[in-house]
């Protein structure tokens, strides 16, 4: 099946077009909501950079960075393959198998996380090697309570997701995020100290993880879910999650190995210690989440096509299939410009405003070609995983991650901390290049039929996306002389995203039209 190419007719139906609409406005909804978390996540960052400063920042972002090489070997692949492989027993029609691919799940993550647990909680000390400043042990020990919770929260995330049932665990990430942030902001009074400030926050973090895991748990009962013997789906999950777990331990372990390795790497280019920490934490800490802000959306689309790509790849319907692909892709590239001239404009207000902290801006403008190969690279992967091509997407991690490590190794003695930033944007770019080009090999005609269109649309997004660049650099010193440090930025961005607006509209990347009568049907529907 792997090897299967099959071509896409050009017609459209009827059925096709109802299924278009209806994941765009479950997209929709699924965004509104990962939007909110992310931003309450952002506004939490901010609060955190404020109270224990970048070095706690650095010390929070290192232990967490290791913890989730382990949280990662303990979910990695499994929620993505038990949704699947219920989408696969739904096109089978075979509801025990559905039971057994979350049985199996469950105890496969109770296999990985448990005996780490203990055997990190009590040997970390005698690992130091593991972090670049031994102050974040006892932080990463903190993080071992919530990690069995956490993996089996995820099994069961990627149940609701089999099933289609995507507003319950998106409003369950919105409500983790909201106690980690009251906990946080509760624990994080008179704070002594960067260790003291690091410490409470990973208390907050660790307090989420239960009430994300007690939420789901009864989530999971209350919609009717239910288990059965696991062994039948041991090996089939195993097999098939094995890939994905190792593209993303592997992922997680190149973040910890960058979080130990670009700081030594700074030091050897003449950063003091306590300089390369802090450095770490403002692009890691500050920059990173702000330029991370589209793959909100992008993962929010991705979450609602995986399911439904699975299902039309085992039921062979390749007229839905390919249309979905086309979409996605076509998306997160729309977006990826949309967004980038705003980050370009405003990167150095935003840094200000919100961390307090002049390099977080620069970082952040330097970043903003990483959106596109970003929002590709998150698109295309998660599109191979629900085709089954979870082997290639790992080879293709492993080429992509070499190119990256190769930047932090050789590029702070001549960039500093931006070799962070170049690191990333090689590597983006060369897994989005291998995987958009797997694609479509497997899948030849894919873009025949729609090629021109296409093409036309993504060179009209790219020149939609300069021109609206080029207009927020000459309007950005005009609104800073006469508007001050607050009111600027937000009359910048709003005339951007007017004019941004504007000229998508014009290209015909975006079709109000067929929003509103989209609307208008389900209306008479609901009627």
């Amino acid at each position: 099946m792997k090897n299967t190419r099959v071509s896409s007719p050009a017609y459209i139906s009827p059925t096709l077009r109802t299924a278009q609409a209806s994941v765009a406005a479950t997209a929709s909804i699924v965004t509104f909501l990962s939007v909110a978390e992310r931003g309450l996540g952002f506004l939490y960052r901010i609060v955190l950079s404020r109270l224990i400063g970048a070095e706690g920042l650095g010390l929070y972002q290192v232990a967490l960075s290791v913890f989730a090489v382990f949280l990662t070997i303990g979910t990695g692949g499994l929620p993505t393959c038990v949704s699947r492989l219920i989408a696969k027993s739904k096109a089978e029609n075979n509801p025990l198998a559905a039971r057994q691919a979350v049985s199996s799940g469950l105890t496969i993550s109770l296999l990985c996380t448990l005996p780490v647990c203990i055997f990190l909680g009590l040997f970390a000390e005698k690992l130091p090697f593991l972090f670049s400043d031994t102050r974040c042990i006892p932080l990463f020990k903190l993080l071992l309570c919530g990690l069995t919770f956490s993996s089996l929260y995820a099994v069961l995330r990627g149940s609701f997701w089999g099933h289609k049932r995507f507003l319950l665990p998106s409003v369950l990430e919105l409500t983790e995020e909201i106690v980690m942030v009251i906990s946080g902001v509760l624990l994080l009074q008179n704070v002594q100290g960067a260790t003291d400030g690091a410490t409470k926050a990973v208390y907050a973090v660790v307090i989420s993880y239960l009430f994300s895991f007690t939420a789901a748990s009864v989530g999971f009962f209350i919609t009717k879910g239910k288990l059965s013997s696991p062994r039948p789906m041991l090996k089939p999950l195993l097999f098939s999650s094995a890939p994905i777990t190792a593209v993303r331990a592997s992922g997680s372990l190149i973040n910890s190995a960058i979080a130990v390795l670009l700081p030594v790497m700074l030091i050897r280019a003449g950063f003091t210690p306590s300089d390369a920490v802090k450095a770490f934490g403002v692009v890691s800490g500050m920059a990173m989440p702000v330029l991370m802000i589209p793959a909100t959306v992008i993962g929010s689309l991705a979450l609602v096509l995986v399911p439904r790509l699975s299902e039309d790849f085992y039921a062979k319907n390749t007229q839905r299939l390919y249309s979905n692909i086309r979409r996605g892709l076509s998306v997160a590239f729309f977006i990826a410009c949309f967004l980038s001239p705003l980050f370009f404009v405003l990167g150095k207000d935003l840094g200000l405003i919100a961390f307090g902290n002049t390099q977080a801006g620069e970082l952040i403008q330097a970043g903003c070609p990483l959106l596109i190969p970003l929002s590709l690279t998150m698109i295309s992967t998660s599109t191979l995983n629900s085709m089954g091509f979870e082997k290639q997407t790992f080879f293709f991690f492993f080429i992509s991650a070499a190119v990256q490590l190769v930047c932090i190794l050789f590029l702070p003695s001549v960039c500093g901390v931006y070799a962070y930033l170049i690191g990333l944007g090689a590597s983006y770019t060369v897994n989005a290049v291998c995987n958009i080009v797997f694609i479509s090999r497997q899948c030849p005609s894919l873009f025949h039929s729609s090629t021109p269109i296409l093409k036309s649309k993504a060179f009209h997004a790219v020149c939609a996306s300069i021109f609206t660049g080029v207009f927020g650099y000459l309007l950005a010193p005009v609104c800073r002389t006469y508007l001050g440090e607050w009111l600027s930025p937000v009359c910048i961005g709003a005339c951007m995203l007017t004019i941004a607006i504007l000229l998508y509209t014009l290209c015909g990347i975006f079709s109000w039209h067929g929003a509103i009568d989209a609307f208008l049907r389900r209306k008479q529907k609901s009627r």
